[in-house]
Parts: C-alpha cells; structure tokens; sequence
C-alpha cells in the first residue's frame, strides 16, 4: 500500500499471466502502468513509494531474481541491481523513493541491504510539503 493509503499494489493471474496491478482505492479502478508487464516478465514482492509513483519489485533477469524499479512518472522500468551478487528478495521503498531496502544472501546468509539512489532523484513527496534541509 502506498504511505498516503490510496493505491494498492499486488500480483494478480488475471487473463491467466501474472501481472503487477496498481489499484486506486479512492477511485476504485485500476491504474495504467504501460511498459511495466511485459510478456514472459514475472514480477514479485511489489513496494509502493508515497503517493505510488515509484514501485519497486522482484523480476528476473538472465535466471537470477534482481531488484527492479518502475516511475509511473516516466512509465520506464531499471534493474536497480544488475551486478549484484547473490539472491534478492523482497525489497521496499522509502516513502520519499530514494532508499530501497531488501534482502540479499551474498554472504550466505539473508541481510538487509540499502540502496541509496542518490541525490539527484526526484522525490516522491506530497505536493506543497516541505523536505527538511539537513545540514
């Protein structure tokens, strides 16, 4: 569920493929994410940023479960972990976007990894909220 409690995200196998769906409550309808279920493309474990522009999610990539990240902003898709070594799973995103945690098995066992996706990201924050300015 997205931190302001309107979209909800969840893999479903309507029309007999799996598929992440992003469903508006207020609304009560569906909502479009073009280019995020490709064919042959499973998606697992979706996260929801604030208002649910980012989603993060499990997909695979060469056989090998990797972190995703879609921008319902720009409707594109990245592999957040493309040379991460080990086994992925369940990843979340911070309210605002920029952090995304998950579980890796790289050392043999499962710890929690923080991805800092950097400065430079746009934030998903309310409008007209404030961010504050650490110094």
């Amino acid at each position: 569920m997205s931190g302001n409690g309107r979209f909800l995200a969840f893999i479903s196998n309507r029309s007999r493929r799996q598929q992440l769906l992003v469903y508006d409550l207020e609304n009560q309808s569906f909502i479009p994410t073009p280019g995020l279920n490709r064919q042959s493309v499973i998606a697992e474990s979706p996260s929801l940023s604030y208002t649910g522009r980012y989603i993060c999610y499990i997909t695979s990539d060469q056989g090998r479960p990797v972190v995703a990240l879609y921008d319902r902003a720009s409707q594109n898709s990245q592999i957040l972990t493309p040379t991460f070594r080990g086994w992925v799973r369940n990843p979340t995103i911070s309210p605002d976007g920029r952090y995304v945690a998950f579980e890796s098995a790289s050392r043999g066992q499962w710890d929690i990894e923080v991805l800092d996706r950097g400065p430079t990201i746009e934030l998903d924050i309310p409008n007209g909220a404030t961010v504050p300015i650490k110094n």
